[in-house]
């Protein structure tokens, strides 16, 4: 048997047997016998929602023989070893500050790896379409267009993005779906018979979702979506409608008053919540779309975001435009 075939069948064997490990799991449970989804979880990876370009001819699954080679080689990796002339780890002097470099390679934490499920390195969270791509219709993108003339250069206190107004995460991190981005990608579960608690690390997003209890009224369009909650056997089912005006169209998966996002929840090992969802929108989209994440266990507790309504962060946005606009009428 040549290298390739014993990497082929090595990868092979490894996959089935976390599918098998997997397959009998017992998770731990509650006091009322249902799984315990509850502790410290993190989504970070160098997987991305949509498949890049640059994995088209790898697919959703890169082969154990290459994972090396893309880890290393990925422009995360890449810049975390040398922006700004840093090394990956190590504190900078300070010295970048001046010099207008307030986003260098030191204070993002997107994650080193590529993501897992299912024993499996993705390219992408979405598994369908096999694209890996989010199938936006015509309509779809005029909607996205348009939204972005609204918002795209507005200085007005709700012109700005929400992450910058620090009402929800940056990039739908809170969701739903809940996706990673370049830090922060941390979440505290809390979990009773009657409630879901989801405490998002970046902007401090709380997810409160009731369970086995009713959607509210149409009137209600909530920051983060009206979500309500069942258990299909083991795995939490969560189904969400009517996310905030504001938000709809600027999520990861924008939605519009016809459209849901259905997320299960479930224990497939001592590590590892699998976070499936699916995206379903006649309006944004030709079909609807689904994926997978893993949400790994980690002894890290979340971080402080200490960014609030109104702190000084909007106030000098908006100073700064009134300012620009008075010189421009000089």
């Amino acid at each position: 048997m040549n290298t390739r075939m014993k990497l082929l069948a090595l990868s092979l064997s490894t996959v089935l047997a976390s599918f098998t490990m997997a397959q009998d799991y017992e998770p731990p449970r509650t006091a009322s016998g249902m799984p315990d989804l509850q502790g410290n979880w993190t989504n970070a990876a160098l997987t991305t929602m949509q498949r890049s370009s640059s994995y088209e001819e790898v697919g959703l699954v890169i082969p154990a023989a290459r994972i090396e080679e893309l880890t290393a080689n990925h422009h995360q990796n890449v810049r975390q070893a040398t922006d700004d002339g840093q090394i990956q780890g190590e504190l900078p002097t300070g010295e970048d500050l001046g010099k207008g470099r307030g986003y260098n390679a030191f204070w993002v934490d997107p994650g080193s790896r590529f993501g897992r499920v299912n024993g499996e390195a993705r390219t992408s969270w979405i598994t369908y379409p096999e694209s890996g791509r989010i199938p936006f219709s015509e309509q779809g993108n005029v909607l996205r267009q348009a939204n972005r003339a609204v918002f795209s250069g507005n200085d007005g206190p709700e012109g700005r993005a929400l992450g910058e107004r620090c009402l929800i995460g940056f990039g739908s991190t809170g969701g739903p779906p809940m996706n990673n981005v370049l830090y922060n990608n941390m979440y505290q579960i809390v979990q009773t018979d009657d409630y879901l608690m989801i405490m998002v690390e970046m902007v401090h997003d709380a997810r409160i979702i009731p369970i086995a209890k009713d959607h509210r009224p149409d009137v209600h369009a909530p920051w983060l979506g009206d979500s309500v909650a069942h258990w299909e056997g083991d795995t939490l089912v969560v189904e969400t409608v009517n996310l905030h005006p504001q938000q709809a169209p600027r999520n990861a998966a924008p939605l519009s008053k016809q459209g849901r996002i259905i997320e299960r929840f479930s224990r497939d090992s001592a590590e590892q919540i699998l976070y499936q969802f699916e995206v379903i929108d006649p309006v944004y989209y030709t079909e609807s779309w689904r994926g997978e994440i893993g949400f790994n266990a980690t002894e890290t507790k979340p971080y402080e975001y200490a960014c609030h309504e109104g702190n000084y962060g909007l106030p000098g946005i908006l100073g700064g435009a009134r300012r620009l606009e008075m010189d421009a009428s000089d």
